[in-house]
């Protein structure tokens, strides 16, 4: 199976340059563009982070983008969101995530989360939200409905799709205290299960590690890149849009891949934060 995986679009009600000068959209009709060649996908995933600003407009366009670029190669989509993401908007547009869920769950706090199956594998998609706040949380309810619905195995295995990674790298300024802030109450519960890959955004850049022996990726932004070739303690992002193919099944698999946009403007510094304005970020938000 060929999964195809963007995240953190970022789109903003309005087709223009956003505060730092990038052109949300654009860099998406850009990686789609380039990715117009790739065949045999089965499955597109984005991991959240899909609207900036939370709007109706932002969602509608993205759905357009990644639905009719998905829609030529006979590729369902599965949504996710992420914590620029708003729930009511989300679903007006995108509704559980999935355009025909087999299973949603049904919470106090709306969550999105929803099962589908695509070739025998089993997908589900879990709401990391935690409105206002950089970080990410699985809740109660959504662990509970998950340990439900891995009881049963699937044909082929499942595979985990939100937003907030439960890893992070120490060299990162950031991540440690914006990740999935309870990764150990979800590897209790995928543990021993049919969980076979983990796929998750947020961080801006390409990473992969383990959790209770599960394998985690986290695709770069389609939106910009983070840089760690930044000074320690500082924040460098950077521009190009960037996004993931990841294979399962077959004696290697899973197999991961990165895409890189052939932008001119690639590398060019979108914004850069010193020490001080980092910790001053940790501070206010962790």
């Amino acid at each position: 199976m060929r999964i195809l995986h963007l995240s953190d679009t970022h789109i903003e009600r309005t087709d223009a340059p956003n505060k730092n000068g990038v052109n949300a959209t654009d860099s998406l009709r850009l990686m789609l563009a380039e990715l117009r060649h790739q065949r045999d996908v089965d499955v597109v995933v984005v991991t959240g982070d899909i609207a900036d600003d939370g709007s109706v407009e932002a969602y509608t366009a993205v759905r357009e983008l990644v639905g009719g670029f998905a829609q030529r190669l006979g590729a369902p989509v599965f949504y996710t969101t992420g914590n620029h993401d708003e729930r009511d908007a989300f679903g007006k547009v995108l509704g559980s995530g999935h355009p025909e869920p087999e299973l949603v769950l049904d919470s106090e706090a709306s969550e999105r989360a929803a099962v589908s199956t695509v070739g025998g594998r089993r997908f589900v998609t879990l709401d990391s939200l935690v409105p206002g706040k950089v970080y990410g949380r699985l809740s109660a309810a959504q662990l509970d409905w998950l340990r439900g619905v891995l009881s049963e195995p699937a044909e082929r295995g499942t595979v985990l799709a939100f937003h907030h990674p439960p890893i992070s790298l120490a060299i990162s300024a950031t991540q440690p205290h914006f990740g999935l802030r309870n990764p150990g109450e979800l590897g209790e519960v995928i543990r021993g299960s049919d969980v076979r890959v983990v796929l998750t955004g947020h961080y801006h850049l390409q990473l992969f590690g383990l959790l209770e022996s599960v394998p985690v990726w986290v695709t770069p932004g389609v939106v910009s890149r983070g840089d760690l070739t930044a000074a320690p303690g500082t924040e460098r992002v950077v521009r190009g849009a960037s996004a993931s193919l990841v294979e399962l099944g077959g004696a290697a698999g899973p197999m991961f891949h990165t895409f890189h946009a052939r932008d001119p403007r690639a590398h060019e510094t979108v914004y850069e934060l010193d020490e001080e304005q980092v910790r001053s970020f940790v501070e206010r938000e962790a």
